[in-house]
């Protein structure tokens, strides 16, 4: 079955680079501003993996935009002093860029700040194709986002896995119909991801390589 693997998509916050300090630092400087002492560090999660919008309506539907322009303008002013890639994401995504496989990006994020973290960490050089919230109706879970990504790489959903930290990214993949992997790393944990029964569950991203036979040069 493995074999039959040519595409991998993955998530961008908190699977290929590690930005939970950048976004729990954001919802608390914006919630800080709009609904003080409401909200502590550990209730944070929750709101990591829905839309910006999806959150902020939650919490208060009149001052939704307000919200979003106030965490987005923390979170750009300091996005390069707390963004960092997660350990083993540079050298697998690179080993597959040399093997031939066909990779893309499929995120909730903005083009612009998405851009912003690829740069950073120089994982910009591999992807044949990134889609966010910019270029799509329905984000994750919806599958839209991914049969973009797919149509744009060529790809059919049983040739590609989908990879990410929260379950937005296994329901994702499962409603598009592609194989899914989860990685231990997510800040809500690895139990809770497993939870979603993703196909396969990453320690390392490395472990990629190990399941899918991929020769590195």
């Amino acid at each position: 079955m493995s074999t039959q693997i040519n595409t991998f998509l993955f998530d961008l916050d908190g699977t290929l680079i590690d930005t939970n300090e950048l976004i729990i630092s954001s919802f608390l400087h914006t919630f800080d501003s709009y609904c003080p002492n409401r909200y502590k560090r550990e209730d944070i999660l929750p709101f990591m993996g829905p839309t910006l919008t999806e959150t902020f309506e939650s919490i208060d539907p009149e001052k939704v935009n307000e919200m979003i322009a106030t965490y987005r303008k923390f979170n750009i002013e300091n996005h390069d002093l707390l963004v960092t890639e997660f350990e083993g994401v540079f050298e697998t995504v690179r080993t597959l860029k040399e093997s031939g496989y066909k990779i893309g990006i499929v995120t909730t994020k903005v083009s612009h700040v998405t851009e912003m973290g690829l740069k950073l960490t120089k994982l910009d050089q591999f992807f044949d194709v990134v889609v966010t919230l910019d270029d799509v109706q329905k984000p994750k879970p919806d599958p839209e986002p991914i049969f973009k990504a797919l149509e744009l790489l060529g790809s059919k959903p049983e040739e590609a896995i989908m990879v990410g930290d929260n379950s937005h990214d296994i329901l994702g993949g499962r409603n598009a119909g592609t194989k899914t992997a989860g990685v231990a790393w997510s800040a809500k944990g690895k139990e809770f991801l497993l939870g979603f029964e993703p196909d396969y569950m990453l320690e390392n991203m490395a472990d990629l390589l190990d399941i899918f036979k991929v020769e590195g040069k």
